[in-house]
């Protein structure tokens, strides 16, 4: 059974692997492996494979193949989720929030959790708890940046990765943050590039996000 303080220092290990992590949508299983090698190839070895299609699970079980890469599940929504997740092979789990439920199953089944947080009481309750390394979500509808560096100023001892409307563009205001281990993001894998097979074009993507200064 994994502590939360245990958690924190993998997730904060695979935070650090990247300056982005590939939030992706997965709506055809067979997209699954040659994305993920894609965006290896790109310098983007962390993958989040959000559970919100029917082929998400197994395209969890493709991706953990892909040499050099981590893969792990995001929106776990419920302690099923969290076990279906491990089951398919995802070796970190991420939450748009934080459940004593989800909190628990995800120590329980030794999967370490990126959990999510809007406020100052939700990041005090987890810090409470052991989690040093939250997922800061919706990063933009809450504030952006300035918001995070906000809640960095009394609670500096909790790093973060920003989610939700992150873009490019905005990156290197969360990156220049003290508080910002790395951020979440979609842009790297956009649909009609996953589509059309155009995982050069994917991988071009994933070199200039994995370029970013931090």
């Amino acid at each position: 059974m994994i502590t939360a303080t245990e958690a924190s220092q993998k997730s904060e290990a695979l935070c650090r692997l990247a300056p982005v992590i590939p939030v992706l949508v997965i709506d055809d299983v067979a997209h699954a492996r040659p994305l993920a090698e894609a965006l290896v190839a790109g310098g983007l070895p962390v993958l989040e494979v959000t559970l919100r299609t029917p082929v998400a699970l197994e395209a969890i079980t493709e991706m953990a193949e892909v040499e050099g890469g981590v893969v792990g599940a995001g929106t776990l929504l419920s302690p099923r989720d969290v076990e279906a997740a491990v089951q398919a092979g995802a070796r970190f789990g991420v939450s748009p929030g934080a459940t004593d439920a989800i909190l628990d199953a995800c120590e329980a089944h030794d999967l370490p959790l990126l959990p999510g947080a809007a406020t100052s009481t939700e990041v005090m309750r987890l810090l409470e708890r052991g989690y040093t390394v939250q997922k800061f979500f919706p990063a933009e509808a809450n504030g952006g940046a300035k918001a995070l560096k906000a809640i960095g100023a009394p609670l500096p001892q909790v790093r973060f990765c920003p989610t939700g409307g992150v873009s490019l563009a905005n990156t290197p205001d969360y990156l220049g943050l003290s508080n910002t281990l790395c951020v979440g993001g979609s842009w790297v894998a956009p649909k009609e590039m996953m589509q059309s097979g155009d995982w050069e074009g994917i991988t071009r993507l994933a070199k200039e996000a994995a370029g970013l200064p931090r």
